[in-house]
């Protein structure tokens, strides 16, 4: 009997600690989800979470992670203001059922940039490097 109940409670704390682990992403449902969570990472500074939503090539894995550093060089106060900015999307420019590109600005620098996603594999995802480079 007490073997049962060292079962279940192992069960019980696996069971736990595998639903907590913050993970755990939501598939995007259109390109304006994926773009609109891609872009809400980048500002929170989870680059995890914008890797998740992010076409996974050499190049944008690389933009990313430049990205990143670029962001961990920023005092704690630009940090927050970035994380607290909100996203005004201008436009979702539809170039075809598989391509989109999302106009955007966040609220703390009110710099106009955009995003391409794109129906990879069967998920939006966007592909950051047209962000720097503007190339479909």
């Amino acid at each position: 009997m007490l073997r049962i109940k060292y079962c279940i409670a192992f069960l019980f704390v696996f069971v736990l600690s595998s639903c907590g682990n913050g993970t755990n992403y939501v598939k995007a449902e259109n390109a304006l989800d994926a773009g609109r969570e891609f872009i809400d990472a980048t500002l929170k500074g989870d680059f995890d979470k914008a890797s998740f939503y992010m076409v996974q090539d050499p190049r944008n894995n690389d933009l990313l992670l430049k990205q990143k550093n670029s962001y961990t060089t920023k005092s704690e106060e630009e940090k927050k203001e970035y994380h607290d900015a909100s996203i005004t999307i201008f436009e979702d420019a539809v170039l075809n059922d598989t391509t989109h590109i999302i106009n955007f600005q966040n609220s703390y620098d009110k710099i106009g940039r955009k995003v391409k996603v794109i129906l990879h594999k069967e998920s939006w995802l966007v592909d950051f490097k047209y962000t720097f480079d503007g190339n479909l």
